[in-house]
């Protein structure tokens, strides 16, 4: 026990502040028990170690600690956490949960029986935290932390910090907010690196081998994180990665189910329930017309690849930019609102407000009779009336 809070310690003194997720400032970190979900390689355990870095005190009352550590094959979190309290603990930050079987039981224990111990725990995407053993919808709060955002992208390239911007304030002064970001910094280069490698922090290790790194993101995601809560088998896993290939080289994917469970050799149940799966885990996002039951076993219209990173990574020769813009679009306005299939052009968001997403040369004629309607222009630094510029959808968070 002793050599995971020396090892909590380092972890600690070793991380750096000069970045930081908005997701930090954003948890009420009073709470007794919180869940921090989010893709492979978003930032998660940086969070962890920053919050521990930045807010908590240094008198051992507060540790972290990986549930995939050695340890734990032979102690039990609950034995752990008893122990922890014990000695004075008040704050146990518990990174990758999924990976210890039997977490939601014992996080259920550990709330109950140490009220003045407060845990936080982060884990795959993944997993259905409220659909445990032991049902912890009353006893936790939760947050998904999302891939980069553009804005986010620049400040951790190139050390411009600049401000959020609320959706609806985008739709309403979309030009003055424009021309406030284009005074610091010229959005449509940042723009472009950022659909290349800009969405997963890992990009500041070297962008040379970053599509490596990345593929091997996807892979220990099915792997280790979608196989640790599912508990899949190798043969069934080998067919998630041929999903996967498929509708790489196909986005945006209009899924035939019978075709595809044909393809793959996955049943239909199994295949609608691996397609949920993938979208939970960050590889893919599915779109819905509005008013459709939305469930595991609920076939999407369309489908793209989470973001324009994995297009780039897995799609190979088949990068469109069309199916970029789109992509992107969709990306980061999901993370504050609802995105659906439109009817007679690309998106509805929140069922009210209509977007076409083109380039530069995009008409209106799609969007001229329709209410609360907007072009979203590729390769344009400021839009004007109801024309937006795409790049400024990435500063929603």
């Amino acid at each position: 026990m002793e050599k995971l809070f020396l090892l909590s310690q380092r972890k600690a003194q070793e991380t750096k502040l000069d970045f930081q997720r908005f997701l930090l400032d954003k948890i009420d970190w009073n709470d007794r028990l919180i869940g921090i979900l989010g893709a492979r390689g978003s930032g998660k355990t940086t969070l962890l170690l920053q919050h521990l870095k930045k807010d908590l005190p240094i008198d051992g009352s507060a540790a972290y600690v990986s549930l995939d550590d050695f340890y734990f094959t032979e102690n039990s979190l609950l034995d752990f956490s008893e122990e922890f309290h014990l000695r004075g603990g008040k704050v146990l930050l518990l990174d990758e949960i999924h990976r210890y079987p039997t977490w939601s039981r014992e996080l259920k224990l550990v709330y109950d029986n140490f009220p003045s111990l407060k845990a936080v725990f982060t884990s795959s995407s993944i997993l259905e935290i409220y659909k445990g053993e032991a049902d912890l919808s009353r006893r936790l709060v939760s947050y998904n932390l999302p891939e980069l955002s553009l804005r986010e992208f620049i400040q951790l390239e190139k050390g411009i910090q600049l401000p959020t911007v609320n959706f609806s304030d985008i739709l309403k002064n979309h030009v003055s907010i424009a021309s406030e970001i284009l005074d610091q910094v010229p959005p449509i280069p940042e723009f472009l690196a950022y659909q290349k490698f800009g969405a997963y922090p890992f990009f500041k290790e070297g962008k040379e081998k970053f599509y490596e790194k990345l593929k091997r993101t996807v892979q220990l995601t099915i792997e280790l994180d979608l196989n640790a809560v599912e508990n899949l088998d190798y043969d069934t896993i080998f067919k998630l990665k041929r999903l996967i290939r498929m509708i790489s080289t196909s986005v945006p994917f209009t899924p035939n189910v019978s075709e595809l469970s044909r393809k793959t050799g996955i049943s239909r149940p199994t295949l609608l329930r691996a397609l949920d799966l993938l979208e939970r885990a960050n590889i893919i996002q599915s779109l819905h017309k509005p008013n459709v039951g939305i469930g595991a076993l609920t076939k999407p219209e369309k489908i793209y690849l989470a973001n324009t990173n994995l297009l780039y990574a897995l799609a190979e020769d088949n990068v469109n930019t069309g199916t970029i813009r789109e992509t992107f679009f969709a990306n980061q306005v999901k993370q504050i609102g609802t995105v659906n299939l439109a009817a007679k052009v690309d998106f509805l968001v929140d069922e009210r407000w209509t977007f076409e997403v083109g380039g530069k040369n995009k008409t209106s004629s799609q969007i001229k009779d329709l209410p609360d309607a907007f072009l979203v222009k590729d390769d344009i630094e400021i839009g004007v009336k109801n024309t937006i510029p795409l790049w400024l959808f990435g500063f929603l968070y």
